[in-house]
């Protein structure tokens, strides 16, 4: 039975050798060998996600598209890089062979990662400050978007408390005044208090936590406490706003929208269901902020959303999160509030309940 590589093992395939060993062991689920018998041709399926494929042993005869062939042996220099993408009509072993396939956008948004903020990581290792926390918190794809003279900005402006066990860095209902990044030990969100009290979720280290009260000036939603003694860096809200908020939450003017649409663009309605079903934009899936995290399940990190509230502000927090969960968004500029009387009613002319949404090869309602 095939198992995954373990990274060592893929130090000499390039690019994967520019990759860090925790990216690596990101990737290891997914790097399992496939066989490909003596004779048989390699099956690139158009309709399966492009990869890039690495030969580990054995041999492959490659026809280009003028018909000239030529052999790959594993374990040669050449055998290091992936096969090439174009101008290849045919792959066939010539031997029993191992191939590797690694999907293209894993491979790219760890790389664009890893390139972008190398040398914020070298220098911080040289000045011996490159901690655990460092690159599982850049390592979101929040941190693909933001510059790295931000993130070496962000750095600066970090403010390290140790915290002890059972304190309480933020309480619900709250104003919120800054942001936390969790440097050591381990937290734990959660809502409501005494029999109501739901525990939400456990952060480690590299958490960032308290940025929604920040994106949509509203108290916190949620209480976070120490479950054991750790280090936490705080950010203050003018900080994070400048240094964070500004490149990642992209926005949108309504007369740009029809263009995105057109490409397979998709609206989300953030508001809650109520507002929804008075007036809504075409198609738009209702994802209410305070579930979006739940319904992320309904969407698809191929597709491009477009989301909108009535100030703009809970639609630059919807962005700011499903960026950090890896996908593509813009929020509505100025929202709802910002359009004329004739364009709000010719945006929001649907009523009624949701569209059907794909999770998983099910249907759903994106209620």
């Amino acid at each position: 039975m095939n198992t995954p590589l373990h990274p060592e093992q893929l130090r000499n395939l390039i690019p994967l050798n520019a990759l860090s060993p925790r990216q690596l062991w990101e990737l290891r689920g997914r790097l399992v060998p496939q066989a490909l018998a003596a004779g048989r041709l390699l099956e690139r399926d158009g309709r399966q996600a492009p990869a890039h494929y690495f030969l580990l042993s054995g041999s492959l005869a490659l026809v280009d598209d003028d018909g000239h062939e030529t052999r790959l042996q594993a374990g040669t220099p050449a055998s290091c890089h992936s096969l090439p993408h174009a101008h290849l009509r045919q792959v066939r072993a010539l031997e029993d062979c191992r191939l590797l396939a690694v999907d293209d956008a894993d491979l790219d948004r760890l790389l664009s990662w890893r390139q972008a903020h190398q040398d914020v990581l070298l220098q911080l290792s040289m000045d011996g400050e490159l901690g655990d926390w460092l690159e599982p918190l850049l390592d979101n794809p929040l941190f693909a978007q933001v510059p790295p003279a931000n993130i070496r900005s962000m750095l600066q402006r970090l403010v390290a408390l140790e915290v002890p066990a059972g304190r309480t860095l933020l309480q619900e209902g709250e104003a919120g005044d800054c942001c936390y990044f969790l440097k050591s030990g381990r937290a734990e969100v959660a809502r409501g208090a005494g029999a109501d009290r739901q525990r939400l979720a456990e952060l480690g280290p590299g958490a960032c936590f308290g940025e929604e009260a920040l994106l949509e000036d509203r108290p916190r939603n949620a209480s976070v406490s120490m479950i054991e003694d750790g280090c936490v860096l705080r950010l203050a809200r003018a900080d994070f706003l400048e240094l964070l908020k500004a490149p990642v939450v992209g926005e949108i003017d309504l007369d740009d929208v029809a263009d995105l649409l057109g490409c397979g663009a998709q609206w989300l309605d953030v508001r809650l269901l109520d507002e929804y079903e008075r007036g809504h934009a075409m198609q738009a899936l209702s994802m209410p902020l305070h579930l979006l995290r739940l319904k992320t399940r309904l969407l698809d990190h191929e597709r491009i959303y477009l989301c909108y509230c009535e100030s703009g502000k809970r639609s630059a927090t919807a962005v700011f999160l499903l960026t950090q969960l890896g996908f593509t968004a813009y929020a509505l500029r100025g929202g709802l509030q910002a359009l004329t009387t004739e364009q709000r009613d010719a945006l929001l002319w649907e009523c009624g309940t949701g569209y059907l949404a794909r999770s998983d090869g099910r249907i759903e309602r994106s209620l």
